[in-house]
C-alpha cells in the first residue's frame, strides 16, 4: 500500500501510512510486553492483544502473521536494529555491552519467550547482530595481518564465534545470579584475539 499523506482544510497533515503501520506495531509489541510480565508467552492470544489495543483482528494480521512474529518484530527492532548504529570494529565492545543491557533489562521478558520457543529460537534472534560483529572483527583482523582467509573458511569461523557468543549469552540470560557484563566481554574479546591471532599469523617455516 502506498503512502497516505492526507492535509486538511486547516493544513495540517495526517500521520502517513507507513507512520501508521509503525505505531500500531509498537502499540502491539508494547501489548505483548505486557502480558508476557504476566503470563506464559504460550498463553498469550491476539484476542487479548488486540482488546487491549482496541485494534481489529483484520489489523493484526495485516502486520503479523502471528504471535511469533510480533515477538521476532520486538526483538530485532528494540535490539538488533541499534546494533546495527555502532561502528563494529571501533565499538564492538559497546555493542555487546548494549545486547547485554537489552538482556537484563528484559531479562523477564526473554526468559518467559526462552522457555516458550526453546534455545535454538531464542539464538535466531541473536544471530545476525553478532555475525556483523564478527563479520567487522575478522576483516580487521585480515587487514593488520595482510591476509585474507578462503571464503569457506571465514565463513565457518564466524559462525562458529557466533554460535558460541549466541550460546554465552543464552546461558547467561538464564544464569540470573552471577551476571558480569564487563568480565564476559572481556573473555568474549581475549578468546576471539587470540584465537583469530593463531589463525592468520603466518606458519613459522
Amino acid at each position: 500500500m502506498p503512502d497516505i499523506c492526507i492535509i486538511n482544510k486547516k493544513g495540517e497533515v495526517y500521520m502517513k501510512h507507513e507512520e501508521i503501520s509503525l505505531n500500531t506495531k509498537k502499540m502491539l509489541a508494547a501489548s505483548l510486553k505486557k502480558f508476557m510480565a504476566k503470563k506464559p508467552f504460550s498463553k498469550i492470544t491476539v484476542s487479548e492483544l488486540i482488546a487491549d489495543c482496541g485494534v481489529n483482528r483484520n489489523t493484526f494480521y495485516y502486520h503479523f502473521e502471528d504471535i511469533y512474529a510480533l515477538l521476532r518484530w520486538m526483538l530485532e527492532t528494540e535490539a538488533i536494529e541499534v546494533v546495527k548504529q555502532f561502528d563494529l570494529i571501533k565499538d564492538y565492545k559497546e555493542a555487546i555491552l548494549f545486547v547485554m543491557d537489552y538482556v537484563e533489562s528484559n531479562d523477564h521478558i526473554l526468559n518467559c519467550a526462552y522457555d516458550s520457543i526453546g534455545q535454538q529460537e531464542m539464538k535466531r534472534f541473536f544471530y545476525p547482530e553478532f555475525t556483523g560483529i564478527i563479520s567487522s572483527l575478522i576483516q580487521s583482523a585480515e587487514e593488520n595481518f595482510h591476509l585474507k582467509l578462503e571464503d569457506d573458511y571465514r565463513q565457518f569461523v564466524t559462525e562458529f564465534y557466533t554460535e558460541a557468543i549466541a550460546g554465552i549469552l543464552i546461558n547467561w540470560l538464564k544464569d540470573g545470579s552471577s551476571r558480569n557484563r564487563e568480565a564476559t566481554v572481556r573473555f568474549i574479546y581475549e578468546t576471539m584475539r587470540k584465537s583469530l591471532n593463531g589463525i592468520l599469523a603466518p606458519e613459522p617455516d
